[in-house]
């Protein structure tokens, strides 16, 4: 287990030890960047929906955007998918319906 983030629905959302590599293997700018993915989930600037139930926290990161994508299995419980940064926030957020935003 890499760590745990408490969404806004008050869900612990897993990053585990799994997920983080297939990240940084995918992404591997993205490495040393765990806490920022958790802090996303925490305190994000926004939060959307995905395609097949996900959700997709995002928070402004430098000069771009921190995306990362989870989901909750449970309401107790749930897991990231996945985490990148984008400096086409505009796409992501593409015919997404916002479901919270700061």
């Amino acid at each position: 287990m890499i760590g745990e983030a408490i969404s806004k629905n008050e869900v612990k959302i897993r990053l585990t030890e799994e997920r983080w590599f297939h990240i940084t293997e995918s992404h591997d700018y993205m490495s040393g960047l765990s806490e920022l993915v958790l802090e996303t989930i925490n305190n994000p600037e926004e939060i959307i929906t995905g395609e097949r139930g996900e959700l997709i926290a995002i928070q402004k990161f430098n000069n771009k955007h921190i995306v990362v994508i989870y989901r909750e299995a449970t309401k107790n419980d749930g897991l990231v998918i996945t985490a990148f940064v984008t400096s086409q926030i505009e796409r992501i957020k593409k015919e997404r319906k916002i479901l919270w935003m700061k």
